[in-house]
């Protein structure tokens, strides 16, 4: 990967490539899940709670890998085994090479695939009868003839297999190849002479075995991720008006009649109602947003937006900013750590930050909560049915109560109480003949 990062760290529509095998084998129905860490535990924190980890304190490959996990395996159940870089993996394709294990009766069964350009996978032998008798590993070129590599059948790195039957061959393993490590597939043709079956369960789909070697693969299989996740949001009824420019990360919610439109990217924990318009070029980050609202041509992360509310265009709402029902923020407005009353509207060119505002209320033109005097942050509150004018500047913490006004271009740094005009500005002074003066001099 030439990267610091651990491979099976890198994230993939949001999620580390680690959990996308482990999430498809929880919704397979797997009852235990181990995932095999190295020394320095790189996935502390990345694995959820119920997953159990084996440590390999040496990477001498897949066999050893498992082996590390012995302890942990039941033989008198199913074993399936995943490399942790086949991100595309389902739990359809889980289920359906466990249904193929049991009904073939075998020892272990691979899941394997055809492919145009099999370069860097291993090779599938078949015996006469058309069972497996061994994998064929191809990262050295001195560990396969040029006939091997002809052949087309990979192994996908997909296995099923008898508990019991697998940890006895795991005993027997050697590392009599070009790299000097144990490789899993050589458990097969152990099994086999022990008088065991090896079955393969090919896989119609190529994509769902795909592996992550470098950033280009990287790349190739996040696309296909999200291509899927576009497509089952679709299916369920959200209109995703171009496809191909919506980036829409794994843990996303959407609501039905919702439209997307292009170039938006919705990403983390964000939950979006039914019946709403996102976009176009809007980025949502782990936000939430209601039932018919609107967000268009802005950037909200970390932020609420109730139902039939209107953002944008060009709005930043950052974290702890909460528009309730009806709210409107519209063009250039940023808001923070603030409640929007129902039906408040912050039309245009304004700031808030750690503010309260009421219902009903209309926020003017280049309005700012100044709210940071250099070492505390302070609340404003603005009451209900409030009408700033332009220009206007809270200098918190103050209070506006409710049905105030303020005049345009006040600096407000005394509470207004209910129903009054605060103004803050001094008289406006006319010096006569000034431009014929400046002329003169």
């Amino acid at each position: 990967m030439r990267s610091a990062l651990p491979k099976v760290l890198h994230p993939i529509l949001g999620r580390p490539m680690i959990l996308w095998p482990v999430l498809a084998a929880q919704q397979a129905g797997a009852g235990q899940i181990v995932v095999i860490d190295g020394p320095n535990r790189a996935l502390d924190g990345v694995l959820p709670d119920e997953i159990e980890v084996a440590v390999q304190h040496e990477p001498k490959g897949t066999g050893d890998a498992v082996k590390a996990a012995a302890p942990l395996i039941d033989p008198d159940a199913p074993v399936v085994v995943i490399n942790g870089d086949v991100p595309l993996i389902t739990a359809e394709t889980i289920a359906g090479l466990i249904a193929g294990h049991e009904a073939a009766g075998a020892a272990a069964t691979m899941a394997t695939m055809e492919l145009d350009d099999p370069a860097g996978y291993g090779r599938v032998m078949r015996a006469g009868d058309g069972s497996v008798e061994r994998v064929v590993e191809t990262k050295d070129p001195a560990d396969a003839t040029a006939a091997e590599l002809a052949i087309r059948e990979v192994n996908t790195g997909v296995y099923a297999f008898a508990g019991g039957e697998l940890l006895d061959a795991l005993e027997h393993l050697r590392a009599d190849n070009a790299q000097g490590e144990l490789f899993l597939p050589d458990v097969l043709p152990l099994l086999r002479e022990n008088g065991r079956a090896i079955a393969a369960h090919p896989v119609s789909d190529p994509t769902v075995a795909l592996g992550v070697n470098d950033l280009r693969q990287l790349a190739e299989v996040s696309r296909l991720a999200r291509a899927r996740i576009n497509d089952a949001h679709m299916l369920a009824g959200v209109t995703i008006v171009d496809p191909a420019t919506a980036y829409i990360e794994a843990d996303v919610t959407i609501g039905p009649d919702t439209v997307v439109e292009p170039s938006c990217f919705v990403r983390g924990t964000t939950t979006v109602g039914r019946d709403c318009r996102i976009g176009p070029l809007t980025t949502l980050i782990d936000a939430t947003v209601g039932d018919g609202a609107t967000v268009l041509h802005s950037h909200i992360n970390g932020a609420r937006i109730e139902a039939n509310a209107d953002v944008g265009p060009f709005t930043y709402l950052r974290p702890g900013a909460h528009l309730h029902e009806k709210a409107k923020a519209g063009a250039f407005v940023e808001i923070k750590n603030s409640e929007i009353g129902a039906g408040t509207k912050v039309p245009h060119l304004s700031y808030i930050g750690d503010t309260d505002v009421g219902e009903g209320t209309n926020i003017g033109a280049g309005n700012i909560t100044a709210n940071y005097d250099g070492q505390r942050k302070h609340r404003t509150t603005i009451g209900n049915g409030v009408k700033t004018s332009s220009d206007t500047v809270f200098v918190a913490p103050v209070t506006v109560g409710d049905g105030a006004y303020t005049g345009a271009g006040s600096v407000i740094t005394d509470d207004i109480p209910p129903g009054a005009l605060g103004m803050a500005r001094s008289r406006q002074t006319n010096i006569e003949d000034y431009a014929e003066r400046r002329r003169r001099k």
